[in-house]
């Protein structure tokens, strides 16, 4: 299944909070969308959910159009709002019951549905619980387990980890891995980088109701850096003996462009690609040199972030 936002507008009077955003992804990625508030990120997810249409332009679930034909491509979708509406005298069990009708589940499916989904997102021991009740990371487990009532192909959470405690936050993490290796295609926008580069497959970046950059993260950072330095492989190294003659050694090498010390690790930057970090370490056996850690050294999605955006809000 693929998503497709194509020239996708939304006016409020003057104001542009969508302008011009188009972008795509496939079922079993997790995408990250991200932006300062104000961006237009709500107001792009809403329109995906069907809850909101756009002035011009449009998006597409698996071909369905959300503008054309609502009504099929709204049972794509599970929606996940930043905040679960308050009901003060109902249970968990019984909100997740109403949107099961709401969606046509007859018993017995209903009740299997119900539990399964409560099982998997941890709510049997709080089912019975009323939702007034519940804290911050709980109410989001159920926000999360209504989107997922109706089993649909694409879930949009609008900020699903604001306002969690450190546990919670991993437990939820782990959920949207596993949902996306069950075939799932994920559209989640955070403000909590650190922790969404974990997951995400690729990132879409937004600023003043504009897309600045869109893809996977390889192919943003290409994007960033442009052709000649996308052939600039950054690499840290760890020896588990001293780490002088490692450095030395690398200083002297060809394709090492540059290496600096960094505690106990080195830092490099080689010429060329993976294949040519891969030569490097085998070299760098040949040599006996006992190496404890090798590996590629990627820019964080924070540092992505602040390259690419200018700090602009509407």
């Amino acid at each position: 299944m693929r998503i497709e936002v194509t020239n996708l507008r939304r006016y409020f009077g003057r104001t542009k909070a969508v302008n011009g955003i188009s972008f795509s992804f496939d079922s079993g990625q997790i995408f990250g969308f991200i932006g300062p508030n104000g961006a237009g990120k709500t107001t792009t997810m809403r329109i995906m959910a069907t809850l909101d249409e756009p002035t011009y332009g449009n998006i597409y679930i698996n071909g369905i159009s959300v503008t054309d034909d609502p009504e099929k491509a709204r049972r794509l979708v599970g929606y996940m709002p930043d905040n679960l509406p308050t009901h003060r005298d109902i249970s968990v069990h019984e909100y997740l019951d109403f949107f099961a009708r709401a969606y046509g589940i007859h018993d017995p499916q209903r009740t299997e549905v119900i539990e399964s989904i409560e099982e998997f997102t941890n709510l049997l021991g709080i089912r019975d619980k009323t939702l007034k009740a519940l804290s911050k990371g709980m109410k989001q487990r159920v926000s999360l387990a209504r989107a997922l009532v109706h089993d649909p192909p694409l879930l949009v959470l609008d900020e699903p980890a604001a306002g969690l405690d450190p546990r919670a936050r991993v437990e939820l993490r782990e959920l949207l891995k596993v949902l996306a290796q069950r075939g799932k295609a994920i559209l989640i926008s955070s403000h909590i980088l650190t922790e969404l580069a974990e997951i995400i497959d690729g990132a879409v970046i937004i600023e003043h109701g504009q897309m600045v950059t869109a893809g996977t993260i390889q192919e943003i950072l290409q994007g960033t850096k442009g052709a000649e330095a996308a052939t600039i492989t950054k690499v840290l190294i760890r020896p588990i003996d001293d780490i002088e003659p490692l450095y030395r050694a690398l200083l002297e090498m060809p394709h090492v462009e540059e290496a600096h010390l960094a505690g106990d690790h080195i830092e490099a930057d080689i010429a060329g690609d993976e294949e040519t970090a891969c030569e490097l370490l085998a070299e760098l056996v040949r040599r006996e040199f006992r190496i404890l850690e090798f590996k590629q050294h990627r820019a964080h999605l924070e540092e992505i972030f602040m390259n690419v955006t200018k700090g602009h809000v509407q």
